[in-house]
């Protein structure tokens, strides 16, 4: 196996709903803002190579919408999925199966591609997995709070391409390497791969850990639907992180690929950070 940290650019969020009730004379320290109070984020998804496997978690939020939609994320950077996938000698053609965490935008609009006015999936050979509880919160009835992340133009077509796939709690194994964690707080059935990998387990976070900056319990995005469950299962999973000695990838953090934790007199924080291809 090898797996791969892909870069496609930037984007930018309000610091205050990226922190939730953390004051931003404490955020900024480690994510400063704009003058328009809003701080960098990266899309950094992972390529995992494995036997006849090329799976890609997460798409980033593509390019199909339009100039006002595109207007209030302030997208910036050389980095495109292409480009990076092209440097590893890859087409996104190339990509067998499409792991996707949950459907927000910023995570699945990278998967379908607007080819004139038809809708149709950015990787035509691949498979595209979610879960029956996520994307059924996302279809059936979206919740107001999280509507405007579940966009169909993102979402449709891939049912309709026939290439839609589930993954289930009661089984959570995507392959013997890799299996799937689920988490409650930030939006239903999130998933978040964890990876065997060169005798460590390297767990994908998401959402649950946008940046480094959030590993205190309680700096909780706004975005959460349930808050308080985002804590319960960030306490559980940082104590669990931090005794197996978990690598942290990180998908938003503007700065830094992975991370490890460790016990302080604060409770569990930053240990260290490094990029992906430091572990060989």
């Amino acid at each position: 196996m090898k797996i791969h940290s892909i870069d496609t650019g930037f984007f930018k969020l309000d610091g205050g709903a990226m922190f939730g009730v953390v004051p931003k004379s404490i955020w900024q320290k480690t994510n400063p803002a704009d003058e328009r109070n809003l701080c960098n984020w990266a899309t950094r998804l992972l390529l995992i190579e494995d036997g006849k496997r090329l799976t890609l978690v997460d798409t980033a939020i593509g390019d199909k919408q339009d100039d006002k939609f595109f207007s209030h994320y302030f997208r910036h950077g050389e980095d495109t999925l292409d480009s990076s996938l092209a440097k590893l000698g890859y087409h996104r053609d190339d990509i067998t199966d499409v792991i996707l965490t949950h459907l927000h935008f910023d995570h699945c609009g990278g998967a379908i591609n607007r080819e004139g006015d038809k809708l149709v999936p950015a990787f035509k050979n691949a498979r595209f997995w979610s879960n029956d509880k996520h994307w059924d919160w996302a279809t059936v009835d979206p919740n107001p709070r999280e509507k405007a992340s579940f966009l169909k133009e993102n979402i449709q077509p891939i049912q309709e391409s026939g290439q839609l796939h589930f993954i289930t709690e009661e089984q959570p194994q995507y392959d013997t390497e890799i299996k799937m964690r689920f988490a409650y707080g930030h939006t239903e059935a999130m998933m978040l791969p964890q990876i065997n990998y060169k005798g460590k387990t390297i767990l994908y976070m998401a959402d649950l850990l946008p940046s480094v900056g959030h590993i205190p319990l309680a700096y909780v995005m706004s975005y959460d639907v349930r808050p308080l469950q985002t804590m319960d299962e960030r306490k559980a999973y940082w104590q669990e992180i931090v005794d197996k000695e978990y690598i942290l990838f990180l998908e938003h953090d503007p700065e830094h690929e992975c991370c490890t934790l460790q016990h302080t007199e604060k409770g569990i924080r930053l240990k260290e950070t490094f990029k992906l291809s430091d572990l060989g």
